[in-house]
């Protein structure tokens, strides 16, 4: 562990990551706290959805920032660092090729396949006293590691995979987390000092030039062409507009999730 890294426990089981790291903080621990787990009891995703995995099978821990160093309206990109983080270790922890694993505006990791796309980790960020003088920031993540396509929930199967699926071999979330960690680091010490790799955030967004769906929280559905993201407030970038994560209740690509072609 790092010097940036004030705490790091490992868990058996948890309710949720992100709450254990919530208390951290309401109790005064430093930056940077990691709590990770090998099964959770209560995992949740965006919009209140659970996130499950079956014990062992994905990598899920939650990472505790006090973001005195970083003003509100960007407090989005602590979320992004961990994004790319977690794909560049992913990609050199199975030999795969750069930018396989692409990010999905907001907050999923996924991999293209045969022109469609499989999730392959979420993200989910939770916030308290932004704009006071004592921000709280919880980033929680989980991957699909070392998750056996046999053993996916058969209603994600056409649309979700895994690190063991891709690479065709078990995965060490051990070694996945250190490599993880080494490469969050450089991100957290350049946002501190101001710098954001927004062109590497930028480059990994599979939505860029494709047509997609806004669904709004009432259920409304409107199909715009993708331009890109936007890198000084977060949003995406859709028919010369922006729109901000809180906006909208999903974006899905308009292309079907294509066949498995097998890998």
């Amino acid at each position: 562990m790092t010097d940036i890294f004030s705490r790091q426990e490992r868990f058996a089981l948890a309710g949720s990551t992100n709450d254990v790291v919530r208390d951290w903080l309401a109790g005064g621990m430093p930056e940077v706290c990691v709590a990770i787990a090998d099964e959770q009891t209560s995992g949740r995703g965006r919009e209140g959805r659970s996130w499950l995995a079956p014990p062992g099978g994905a990598l899920l821990l939650s990472l505790g920032f006090r973001p005195t160093w970083l003003p509100p309206e960007r407090a989005w990109r602590l979320a992004a660092i961990v994004s790319l983080a977690m794909a560049d270790a992913a990609e050199t922890a199975c030999g795969l090729v750069a930018a396989t694993i692409r990010l999905k505006w907001p907050n999923d990791l996924v991999v293209e396949d045969g022109g469609g796309i499989r999730k392959i980790a979420g993200v989910l960020g939770e916030s308290d006293g932004l704009g006071t003088d004592d921000p709280r920031v919880v980033i929680g993540i989980g991957l699909n590691g070392d998750w056996p396509r046999a053993a996916f929930p058969a209603e994600f199967a056409d649309s979700m995979t895994s690190l063991r699926d891709i690479a065709a071999r078990p995965i060490d979330h051990d070694a996945l987390l250190g490599r993880f960690l080494e490469r969050l680091e450089p991100h957290v010490r350049d946002l501190r000092e101001g710098r954001f790799d927004g062109a590497g955030w930028s480059s990994r967004q599979v939505t860029t030039e494709r047509d997609v769906d806004l669904i709004g929280a009432d259920g409304s559905r409107t199909t715009v062409r993708a331009s890109g993201v936007d890198t000084e407030s977060g949003a995406l970038v859709v028919g010369g507009r922006r729109v901000l994560v809180g906006e909208i209740a999903h974006v899905r690509l308009t292309a079907p999730i294509a066949a498995r072609s097998g890998v």
